[in-house]
C-alpha cells in the first residue's frame, strides 16, 4: 500500500516524541508499504518569528504571510524542521530524502484568496509533478515533503525574488495525496480518535455526520480544522482510506490502518469496508 502520512509540527519538536515516529514509520516501511511523510512545522515558525520581532496575525487558523514571514517559512519548513525530520528517520533505518515543492518542480502553490482577508503568501497546492517522488519510491526511498513551494504564475518565483508560498500540510496533504497515486491518507495528531459528546471513539464519519458534529458543538476549537482538513482529502480523494489516528502509538503507522483505531472518513458507512481488508 502506498500511504501519505501527514504529521504535525508539534510532535516534530521533541527528539523522543520524533523518534518513535521515525520508529514507526520504520515499521510500516519494513512491512513492505510505500511511504510520502508531508509535515507541517507552525510552532517552529513561531518560535523564529517572535525571535527576529516579525508581527504575528492570524485567521481563520492560517498565518498571515508577508514576505519576510515568508522566507522564515521556507528557512523552518524547509530547512530545521524538514533535515531534522530527515536525520531522524535515517537514525531510524528509514532512507529519507527531504524535499520540498521547488525540488523537480514537485509541486507549485497558487495565492488561497480569502473574501475578507489578504493572507499574504499563503498558498495552496496548484500544479503537481510526481515524478521526483515516484523515481524516488520506486528506489526504496521515503520523500520527506515540506509544504513550502514557489508560485505558479509567471513572474511569481524566487528567481524574480517573490517568496515561497506557506501552504497549511493539511490542506495540502490531499491533493498531494491524489496526485501521488496514494492508497491511503493518515493525519497523525495528538488525539485518538473524533469523540463524540461522551468522549467515545466515532469509528466512522460521513461529511453529513460532521456537519451534525459541528452544528451540535460535539466538534470545537482544535478538532474544526483538523475535520475541514479530512473532508477535503476525502474530497480529493473519494477512493482512499482517509484517517485521523493517534501519532504516539509506538507502531502508528501500522495502527493507524487498523478498523479498531483512529477515525475513518468516508462519502458513504458501505465504502468503509472496501478500506479495512
Amino acid at each position: 500500500m502506498r500511504i501519505l502520512v501527514k504529521i504535525g509540527g508539534a510532535q516534530l519538536e521533541e527528539a523522543q516524541a520524533r523518534a518513535a515516529l521515525c520508529k514507526a514509520l520504520a515499521k510500516a516501511k519494513a512491512e513492505g508499504h510505500e511511504l510520502v511523510v508531508v509535515h507541517g512545522g507552525g510552532n517552529q515558525i513561531r518560535q523564529l518569528t517572535r525571535a527576529l520581532q516579525l508581527p504575528e496575525s492570524y485567521h481563520d487558523g492560517l498565518r498571515i504571510t508577508d514576505a519576510k514571514t515568508a522566507e522564515v517559512v521556507l528557512m523552518v519548513l524547509g530547512g530545521l524542521v524538514n533535515r531534522t525530520l530527515v536525520h531522524s528517520l535515517q537514525q531510524a533505518g528509514v532512507p529519507a530524502v527531504g524535499i520540498s515543492g521547488a525540488d523537480g518542480g514537485t509541486f507549485t502553490a497558487k495565492k488561497l484568496e480569502h473574501a475578507q482577508v489578504d493572507l499574504g503568501f499563503v498558498g495552496t497546492v496548484d500544479h503537481v509533478r510526481p515524478q521526483l517522488v515516484q523515481s524516488l519510491l520506486q528506489s526504496g526511498y521515503v520523500p520527506v515533503i515540506a509544504t513550502t513551494a514557489p508560485g505558479s504564475a509567471t513572474g511569481t518565483s524566487a528567481c524574480s525574488g517573490e517568496p515561497f508560498f506557506n501552504l497549511n500540510a493539511d490542506h495540502a496533504a490531499g491533493p498531494l495525496c491524489r496526485a501521488f497515486g496514494c492508497d491511503a491518507l493518515l493525519f497523525l495528531t495528538d488525539v485518538p480518535a473524533v469523540l463524540d459528546a461522551q468522549k467515545q471513539r466515532l469509528p466512522v464519519l460521513t461529511p453529513a455526520d460532521c456537519r451534525q458534529l459541528v452544528q451540535s458543538g460535539v466538534a470545537s476549537g482544535g478538532m474544526l480544522p483538523k475535520l475541514d482538513a479530512a473532508l477535503m482529502a476525502l474530497r480529493d480523494n473519494p477512493q482512499a482510506l482517509i484517517k485521523i489516528a493517534p501519532g504516539a502509538a509506538h507502531d502508528a503507522v501500522l495502527s493507524a490502518l487498523r478498523q479498531s483505531v483512529g477515525t475513518t472518513f468516508t462519502t458513504s458507512r458501505t465504502a468503509t469496508e472496501t478500506h479495512h481488508g
